[in-house]
């Protein structure tokens, strides 16, 4: 799937007017006409998939879409690669599930809630099989809202810290909750709902657990703070992860968390200081998005200010997230 045009990752500098204020500053001239604009929040996105070595000619298991003609919307969906031993292709329902989600989008009913979306996207997917899911949509007021089912994660980097991280469902370890075709299967009743408040130059870093399996989150900000654009930096991460995949001397999140489950070598290579080490083989799927402001036209701003009768020129309302900041 093609990835959004790249953008630059530095946040474009807005004016302010000083000091900052509750309420929207007003800038006026005695010669334009009555005018006002707000400040509403985009996000510019980019996107990078690589299969599962053994998966290459079928392209793997996870979809995902991507939207940003309303703020910004994107998925994604990790089919659940057990459904093969059924001899059924678990990139079947991936697929259907992610392309359903594109279409309901602007459904009355959705009404830009994404575990809506969830519903309804599930609803409609008659293919056989399971799969893990997030779906983020981004309000205009900057309020990001996150509905996931399973361990595909999402993480928001704010001045190069990691500020929120979603966390993974399971039933027992490698074993996620998974939107199903079965009935015994999770729907979006079960999925993880949050909200984030986000900043003008946030970066969102969303993935399937391939991604996450096999890379830290300092190395996650460390590609942010060296990339160029959004593009550039979800074809890093995502060869990055996929490097550490196949490293069977990498000391992965996987086989750490494996270890603390209880999952490792025998007690004879213990002994000899042997331990589980290595990357996780599995399709890697990164969103990298960053968080910018469009100044728009604000027709409710222009009808107020009509309303006071003053006649003397125009009203530009102008607010940035720095204000929030403190």
């Amino acid at each position: 799937m093609a990835a959004s045009t790249a953008s630059r990752l530095s946040p474009p500098r807005l004016r302010v007017p000083y000091p900052p204020s509750p309420h929207l500053s007003l800038r006026r001239s005695r010669f334009s006409p009555l005018r006002a604009a707000k400040l509403e929040a985009v996000l510019s996105i980019g996107t990078h998939l690589i299969p599962h070595p053994r998966k290459v000619e079928t392209g793997g298991e996870d979809a995902f879409f991507v939207n940003s003609d309303a703020s910004g919307v994107f998925a994604i969906a990790d089919g659940v690669s057990g459904w093969a031993e059924k001899d059924v292709n678990p990139a079947l329902f991936s697929r259907e599930l992610m392309s359903h989600s594109s279409t309901f989008i602007k459904d009355e009913e959705v009404n830009h809630d994404p575990q809506l979306l969830l519903m309804k996207a599930h609803a409609a997917t008659t293919s056989v099989g399971s799969a893990t899911v997030i779906i983020a949509m981004l309000e205009k007021s900057g309020i990001l809202k996150i509905a996931s089912v399973g361990d595909c994660g999402l993480k928001v980097i704010r001045k190069g810290q990691v500020m929120f991280s979603t966390c993974p469902q399971e039933h027992y370890f490698d074993c996620p909750y998974q939107i199903s075709s079965e009935e015994v299967g999770q729907t979006y009743l079960d999925a993880l709902v949050c909200t984030v408040n986000l900043m003008e130059g946030d970066m969102i870093v969303s993935g399937s657990d391939g991604f996450f399996d096999n890379i830290f989150d300092q190395e996650i900000v460390s590609v942010i703070s060296e990339s160029p654009g959004v593009d550039e930096a979800a074809k890093a991460l995502a060869e990055l992860a996929r490097k550490h995949s196949v490293d069977v001397t990498f000391d992965s999140p996987y086989s750490m968390e494996a270890r603390s489950r209880g999952f490792d070598v025998p007690s004879w290579k213990k002994f000899i200081g042997g331990k589980l080490i290595g990357g996780k083989m599995d399709d890697i799927t990164v969103i990298v998005a960053q968080v910018k402001a469009v100044l728009v036209p604000d027709d409710e701003g222009v009808e107020e200010e009509k309303g006071q009768g003053d006649g003397q020129g125009s009203a530009v309302a102008v607010a940035s997230s720095e204000q929030n900041e403190d």
